[in-house]
Parts: C-alpha cells; structure tokens; sequence
C-alpha cells in the first residue's frame, strides 16, 4: 500500500501531516470491512440461483425494438428480479427515468382521489415533496385530492405512538424512506421496518405498506418484502444496476399492486406488456449480477471516508463502526466553502470530467441550491462514486457509491486535501 499512498500524496499534493491521518484511518478500518463479507456472499448466491432456476441464457441478453412485444429477456429478468426480492412480481424497465419515478408510478397506480397516505418516517425526499403537492399544483397527488401525512421519527427510530394517533383504518397506505435522503437521521434498518410494518399490519392489515428502497438493496441479508412491505420502488442507476445498467427502474412486490403501477407506466390494458428493452438486457442482467460485490465496494469507501473526516474533527453519519443499512455517508462540514473544496476534491478525482468544478446551482425538484460532484459513466449514478447536498446549514454533504474502493479512497483524499489548501 505504500506505493498507493505515495502516488496519492504526490498526485494530490497532501502533507506529510495529513497523509499521517489518512494512512491510520485506512489501518483502523481494517477489521470493520473484514466483518462485511457475509452480506455479499449471501446475496451473490441468492442472485446466482434466481439466475439459474428461470434459466437465463445469452438470448435473453438481446433487445426488443418497438412495442417489445414477446421480449422474452425482459419478461424472464423480472421474474428473476421477483425471486432476488421475494415479490410476487417485479415491474423493471428501461423507460422508468429514476427512483423518483418508480415511486411515483407506485403512489399514483395505488391511490384515488380521496385516499390518504402517511409517510411514518418523517418528511419525504425533496423529490418527492414535488410529487405529492401541497396546494392542488397541477400533475401532484394533492391536485387529485390525495391527503398526506407525516409522522417524524424520534431518536432515529419510528414514533409508534405517533402511527397509532396518525394511521387509522381509513388510512390507504404508509410509505417508508429506508435512507435518510437530506437529513442527519440514520437510515432505518430491515428490523426497525420490520416492527414498523408489523404494528400497520395490526391497525388494519389492508393497509399497503409502501417502501423506498433506494440506496439500500445488497447491504443487509433481507429486504423490505421479506419482513411483511407489500411493495417496494428503486432506481438501477443505484444499488441493485452494478454500475452496468445504464438507466430504469423497478417497483416490486404484491401483484395487484405492482399490476396498478403498470398501468400507469404505459397504460391500461397494455400495461407491462409492451416496452421495448433496446439495449438494456444485456447490462440490467450483467449489472444486477455485479450488484452485491460492488455495494461492498461502496460501503467500505464509506466506511474510509467516515474515519478519516471523523479524526479531522468533523462529524459523520453513520460512524465508521456502525451497522450500515444503505450506502450514503453523511458528512457536516459546517460551511459553504468546506462543502466547494470537499466537493471539487472529489471531482478532480472521478474518471470524467475531472478537469471542471462543480458549483451550486437551482434543479428541477430542490428547495436550496444544490452541489453535486462525480465524473459518472452514468449520467446521474450513485452507485459510482459521486457526492451531493443541499447549500444549507449545517451545509451536510452526502457521499454515496464506489466502483471500487481504491478510487473512492482517492476521491477522499482529494477532497481533504482540497480542503487542507484553504
């Protein structure tokens, strides 16, 4: 390792001081990343049957053009999908642009004008805000009478005397944020879900039992359908994509439910029979199977990356020795040209576009100005090494993804030492 080091000081011009800090950290997370094989092996394996039980062949790696009509790689990768998730069905498309919209197809295919949803784990995601509305704007769940509420978390974990007062039989739906989007909270663990959707399930058992999964597939040895969620939504340019698949999404879970957001993908009567897959098979099917190695790859980036900004005296989340439920690290910086530097320090050492700086900027769906940094192969992917926040205080920024972790070890030590050249 010393050659790495070395090179890394000299490529990032970082004093002998601080390359002191960062070679301890490196030795200090040793033993955490040696306890995090089991995850992987056990996913890797789970994976691997599915593959082979439905029979996966090399025709089922080609495309479909037009309506995808009899796309048969397709139909087979989301039956694979289901058994990976213990669904009933999975939905998993090329033309499902995001997370976002996966979970919005999961809202509006499964509430009617008039239901009520309640979000039992604090406030959503920025993006999600947009989709839910807050004065009947137009194309929002509130413009078609939709009511939602909120139910905030207390010390990181649910508020069950909050869900009983808020959830009652009238109640359609309870959504779930596995990750802590924006926020300092840590993200919720299968356990912790799973005692949440058991006390729903008590209230009324029709209730459906929604769950953002992004960030968080592979990392634990369950997921959210296993421990009683009835649907789930997630982005492939994140975990469960490898880094291969280039764009889609899925939605998984009870049939009727994933059946209603079908319909909304394409359209009634049509549904998940048509949409032609292009070039997408080859890389969803070859992404997914890489998918558990490279989530072990990210989180033990983050683990580095929580050790060492810990020793420089800032604070992290999760810390390096906790048990981690998805892949974000969080990291308080404090102010807004800390959060510049550390950013640019990652940029410089991304693959593309590490010659450009990036800078806050207003997009589509944030309330603050946001920053975001990593040259991606895909455009917009979390699963490779990037960083983000909102330009607020206490000016958090969230780190997430890694190919492999020697290139996320280099981003880290970009970025500090941008932030040592103040």
């Amino acid at each position: 390792m010393n050659d790495y080091f070395s090179s890394l000081q000299k490529k990032y011009h970082i004093s002998d001081g601080l390359m002191e800090q960062i070679v301890q950290a490196y030795a200090k997370v040793q033993p955490y990343w040696q306890s995090m094989g089991n995850q992987t092996w056990t996913a890797q394996i789970k994976i691997l049957d599915a593959f082979q039980k439905h029979q996966a062949s090399d025709f089922h790696l080609n495309g479909s053009t037009g309506y995808g009509y009899g796309d048969t790689g397709r139909d087979i990768l989301e039956l694979i999908w289901a058994d990976i998730f213990k669904a009933e069905k999975a939905l998993v498309r090329s033309n499902i642009a995001s997370g976002t919209h996966a979970l919005a197809l999961g809202l509006f295919g499964n509430l009617l004008p008039g239901d009520t949803f309640v979000s039992i784990s604090g406030a959503p995601y920025d993006t999600l805000q947009t989709i839910i509305g807050h004065d009947r704007e137009a194309g929002t769940l509130s413009e078609l009478g939709v009511q939602h509420k909120v139910v905030e978390l207390v010390d990181d974990d649910f508020d069950f005397d909050g869900i009983a007062k808020t959830v009652t039989p009238d109640v359609k739906m309870v959504c779930i944020q596995r990750s802590r989007g924006y926020s300092w909270r840590k993200s919720l663990s299968i356990s912790k879900i799973a005692k949440a959707i058991d006390f729903v399930k008590q209230i009324d058992p029709n209730i459906i039992c929604f769950v953002d999964n992004c960030y968080g597939e592979f990392v634990e040895l369950q997921e959210p359908l296993e421990v009683g969620a009835d649907l789930i939504a997630g982005s492939l340019i994140k975990n469960p994509g490898g880094g291969l698949a280039p764009r889609g999404g899925y939605v998984a879970g009870r049939a009727d439910l994933v059946d209603r957001a079908a319909a909304r993908l394409t359209a009634p009567g049509i549904a998940e029979d048509v949409g032609s897959a292009l070039d997408f098979n080859r890389l969803a099917f070859q992404g997914l199977f890489m998918a558990p190695l490279i989530v072990e790859q990210a989180m033990k980036g983050a683990i580095f990356a929580a050790q060492l900004l810990s020793q420089l005296g800032y604070k992290v989340s999760p810390e390096a020795d906790a048990s981690r439920t998805d892949i974000i690290q969080a990291i308080q910086l404090d102010e807004p040209d800390a959060v510049r530097r550390f950013c640019k320090g990652i940029q410089m050492a991304s693959p593309l576009d590490a010659h450009v700086t990036p800078y806050d900027a207003e997009l589509p769906g944030y309330d603050d100005p946001v920053i975001m940094a990593g040259g991606t192969f895909v455009q917009g992917s979390s699963i490779e090494m990037s960083i983000d926040g909102p330009m607020r205080e206490p000016y958090i920024v969230y780190m997430q993804g890694g190919l492999s972790v020697a290139h996320v070890i280099a981003g880290v030590v970009a970025a500090v030492g941008q932030m040592e050249q103040k």
